[in-house]
C-alpha cells in the first residue's frame, strides 16, 4: 500500500486547492479540499474534470418539490466545489433541463459548468426547435456539448451541428448510445464522422466497448463520456451486499461507487464518467473517485475476478 504522494502529486494538488479556495461554492465539512483530475478533450486540448453528473431521474423533478429541488442544489453546489463541470442531460429526462437552468441560476454558476444535452427527434426542424428549447430551458446562450441522442436521425443532425458549432451555438458536438446493441452504428459513425464526443454506456459488467469503440474512439480522438457506469444499478446493488475489500483503500476508495468508477477511468479512452444522481451524499461519494490513487491493470483484475 502507497503511504505518501509524489512532487509533482503535491504540486499539483496544492495547485488546484489554491483554485478551489477561491471557488464561491463551499467544500463543507464532507469534501476534500483536493481537486478533481482532469483529461484532455482530443479535439480542443481544454481539461475537463474526470467526474460530472447525470440527471436522469435524480433532476426530473417538479419546482413545488423543494426537498427535490434543494438536494439537487446540493449535488450541484458539492460538484462545482470540488472542482466538477460536467452536468448531462435530454429532452427525453422530463423536466431535467429546466431544473437545471434554474439551480445555475439560483447559484449565479453557469460560468462553473459545463453543460451537455441533446438532440431526440427526426428530422432538421424538428431538431433545431428542440434545441432551442432545451437553449431557453438551461437558460444559455450557448451550449458546451450537444449530442445526437442515440443516433435518432444522425446525419441530419450533424449537419446542424457542425453550422452550430461554426456560429458559436455550441462548443463541441457527439453522438450517445446507452445499449451495446448500437455499437455496430456507433463504429460507422465514429469511422466516418468528425466527433468532438461520444458517449457510451461501460461498467465492469458491461464492457463490450473495450472490444472495439474505446480503441476506435481513442484512435479518431474522441473524448468519451460513460454513462450507466454501475452497470444500470444492479451491479452496484449487489455489490453493495459484499463488505468492501481491504485492497480498496490501496487505491484511495472507501466504497463500492468509488471502486466502478475508477474502474471506468482505468480505460486510457474515458475522458468523464457521469453517475447519475440527485442525492448530496451520493455525489460527494462519487466525486472521490476522481481524486487520490489511479486505478492499474490490478485493480482492474482484482475487480473483473469478482465477477
Amino acid at each position: 500500500m502507497r503511504t505518501g504522494i509524489t512532487r509533482a502529486e503535491f504540486l499539483r494538488l496544492s495547485a488546484g486547492t489554491a483554485l478551489l479556495a477561491m471557488s464561491p461554492f463551499s467544500l463543507g465539512a464532507d469534501v476534500e479540499p483536493h481537486p478533481l483530475r482532469r483529461r484532455a478533450i482530443p479535439s480542443s486540448g481544454e481539461q475537463l474534470p474526470v467526474i460530472g453528473v447525470g440527471t436522469y431521474r435524480g433532476f426530473d423533478i417538479s419546482h413545488d418539490a423543494s426537498e427535490a429541488w434543494a438536494d439537487c442544489r446540493k449535488v450541484l453546489e458539492a460538484l462545482f466545489a470540488a472542482g466538477g463541470s460536467v452536468i448531462d442531460s435530454s429532452p427525453m429526462y422530463g423536466q431535467a433541463e429546466e431544473v437545471i437552468g434554474g439551480l445555475l441560476n439560483e447559484l449565479k454558476a453557469h460560468e462553473h459548468a459545463f453543460v451537455a444535452t441533446k438532440v431526440w427527434t427526426q428530422g432538421r426542424q424538428g431538431g433545431v426547435k428542440q434545441m432551442q428549447h432545451s437553449m431557453r430551458l438551461l437558460q444559455r446562450q450557448r451550449i458546451d456539448l450537444m449530442q445526437v441522442h442515440n443516433l435518432v436521425d444522425w446525419k441530419e443532425h450533424l449537419t446542424t451541428l457542425r453550422q452550430w458549432k461554426e456560429e458559436g451555438r455550441i462548443r463541441y458536438l457527439g453522438v450517445t448510445h446507452y445499449t451495446s446493441s448500437a455499437y455496430g452504428e456507433l463504429e460507422k459513425v465514429l469511422r466516418a464522422e468528425k466527433l468532438d464526443f461520444l458517449q457510451i454506456n461501460y461498467a465492469l459488467n458491461d464492457r463490450d466497448a473495450e472490444a472495439r469503440i474505446l480503441p476506435l474512439a481513442q484512435e479518431r480522438g474522441v473524448a468519451v463520456l460513460v454513462n450507466r457506469p454501475f452497470g444500470g444499478g444492479n451491479l452496484l446493488r449487489n455489490l453493495l451486499q459484499q463488505p468492501l475489500p481491504e485492497w480498496a483503500a490501496d487505491y484511495d476508495c472507501s466504497s463500492w461507487p468509488q471502486l466502478l468508477l475508477k474502474f471506468c477511468l482505468s480505460h486510457p479512452a474515458v475522458t468523464c464518467v457521469i453517475p447519475g444522481t440527485g442525492n448530496p451524499r451520493h455525489m460527494l461519494d462519487n466525486l472521490q473517485a476522481g481524486r487520490g490513487r489511479e486505478a492499474d491493470e490490478a485493480l482492474r483484475k482484482r475487480l473483473t475476478d469478482l465477477l
